[in-house]
Order: structure tokens, then sequence, then C-alpha cells
């Protein structure tokens, strides 16, 4: 497998990889290209995201400026919306159901790190996919870590730190994130 089969099936991979250094390079790219656009600039925006991410639905509206690792692994169903500065690390497949609304500087991670010591010094790394369900509100500033599910009509609040799945329809705030009786 290469290194970036491997980081797309969840195992541990190389970064810095040619072909993954490649990659992040073009995002880099083409997010600096968005990040400078304004909403007068819809088309563009519009392109642009078509070109970085895996797939997005009608009425998508990502405020600038938006940051992620590679961009193809993230898919948007429609009407999401992501305030300014969010933060999605896509070594993994990140997909955000349709009408999910995302406060300003939310950070999703598939991205993690080897718990051995041996293996991190080894400079390997790895990822875990996050899906988030239809219809749900993430409070800004929240943090949803590698593997995390969020189900249907779920709410997040503000400042959380989700570390494990949130059951559709509940509401779970703080750090570690709880569900609110």
């Amino acid at each position: 497998m290469t290194e970036k089969e491997k980081m797309l099936a969840g195992e541990l991979y190389r970064a810095g990889d040619p072909e993954l250094v490649a990659d992040r390079r073009r995002a880099q790219e083409l997010l600096r290209n968005y990040n400078v656009t304004t909403l007068a600039d819809g088309r563009r925006r519009r392109e642009i995201l078509g070109r970085l991410l895996g797939g997005y639905g009608e009425s998508v509206a990502i405020r600038a400026p938006f940051y992620c690792d590679y961009g193809y692994n993230i898919v948007l169903g429609r009407d999401v919306f992501l305030n300014f500065g969010c933060v999605l690390l896509d070594v993994c497949r990140i997909e955000i159901g349709d009408g999910t609304q995302i406060g300003p500087q939310v950070q999703i991670y598939a991205a993690d790190h080897p718990r051995d010591p041996e293996a991190r010094r080894q400079g390997l790394e790895n990822g875990r996919p996050v899906t988030v369900g239809r219809n749900v509100w993430i409070g800004g500033q929240a943090i949803l870590l590698p593997g995390i599910t969020v189900g249907d009509d779920a709410v997040i609040g503000a400042g959380s730190v989700v570390t494990k799945d949130v059951p559709a329809c509940a509401t779970v705030v703080g750090n570690p994130a709880r569900p609110v009786r």
C-alpha cells in the first residue's frame, strides 16, 4: 500500500511521503485563494470548493478563513454552514450532513497519532473518520476528536470537547462533553 492508501484506510502512515506533501501543498494553494474571497465572489468560491472538497451539496456556505489538510476527504451535505475560522483535519473522511450549522473556530479532527511512543518517534501518524449527522448545531470553538459520530439533530455546546459519540437528538456540553439532562 502507498502511504496515501494507508492514511485513507486509517492505518499508520508517514505524512512526509512526497505524494501526501504534494496533496497538502495543493490544498494550501486552493485555501489561500479561497480565504481572500468575499461573499461577492460566490462563483469563484464554488469553483475553488469544487476543486478542493470531496463533495458538497447545494447552498453550502463556508466563511473564510477556512482550513483543512487535504480537502478531498471532506463531504458536505446541502445547506451546510461553517462560520469563520473552522479547521477540518481530514486525513480520513469527514462527512457533515444536510442542514448542519457549525459555529466559528470549530475544529474537527480526523487526524490522530499513535499512543505508542515508539511509533510516534518513528514519525508515524494515523486517522479515524468523523461523521456529523443532519441538522446538527455545533457551537463556536467546539472540538470533535478523531473517530466521533454525531447523530442527527444533536446539539454540541460552544467550547465543548467531544471525546465520545453523540446520539441523535442529544445535547452535550463541557470538557469532556457530557449530555445535558
